[in-house]
């Protein structure tokens, strides 16, 4: 009888890249469902850029939200608000900048946060 031909078992962790950009709850399903029985060094890679990559848009958009709500609170200046959607899309620029190396199978490191990730979580 032959081994059943499936294409997830020849998948080089391109699948679990791609799957751990999509928040929080994809990065585990990429780690538990597709990296670890399956671990790659593209998947290693994807995974520990986007660990740092959400960690740190959790921490920031979090963190600069109760602070600059606390401020507008007080003072009523509006345009922090703006300052908060800047955050924002420069994460999404880089969530797309990573992503589409996902996409490409490439070990390209997403700027600012992809070789503190590789060092960080050496370990995925």
């Amino acid at each position: 009888m032959e081994p059943i031909n499936n294409p997830l078992n020849q998948d080089n962790g391109k699948t679990a890249g791609i799957i751990s950009y999509f928040t929080i709850i994809g990065w585990l399903i990429a780690y538990f469902g597709f990296h670890q029985n399956n671990k790659t060094s593209l998947g290693s890679y994807q995974l520990r850029q986007t660990l740092l990559l959400h960690l740190v848009y959790m921490v920031v958009r979090y963190g600069l939200a109760f602070i600059l709500g606390a401020i507008w609170l007080s003072t009523g200046m509006f345009s922090l608000y703006y300052l908060l959607r800047l955050v924002e899309l420069v994460f999404f620029i880089l969530w797309i900048v990573g992503f589409i190396g996902a996409l490409n199978g490439d070990k390209k490191p997403i700027p600012i946060l992809g070789e503190m990730a590789q060092t960080m979580f050496s370990s995925i």
